[in-house]
């Protein structure tokens, strides 16, 4: 029997080498932080830093706090950037115009 009171979400962490997509069933007005908390997705990788973390739903940053999860939803846990993405394009474009000159 499906209990028509839960709605099915996701709660996605990758790393470059894998990732873990985590299926779960929440009631509506769940959060996307407590969605990510519920998961157990910290216990698997346990230098996520949830109170910290950056998340998103199908790649839109949200407010994890504040946005409530519909049915189907995925929410994405986002790790820190290595690397400014403007810098590196910065350099890739010097370094090739270097090449061309």
């Amino acid at each position: 029997m499906v209990d028509e009171t839960e709605i099915g979400v996701e709660v996605v962490y990758a790393l470059p080498q894998w990732q873990k997509i985590i299926a779960l069933k929440v009631v509506p007005g769940t959060t996307a932080f407590d969605a990510a908390c519920r998961s157990g997705v910290q216990d698997m990788f346990p230098d996520i830093d949830l109170e910290n973390s950056d998340m998103g739903v199908f790649g839109k940053v949200i407010k994890p706090r504040d946005y409530q999860l519909q049915e189907g939803d995925r929410v994405e846990i986002y790790r820190p950037l290595i690397a400014d993405p403007k810098e590196v394009r910065k350099k890739r474009a010097a370094a090739k115009a270097s090449k061309t000159a």
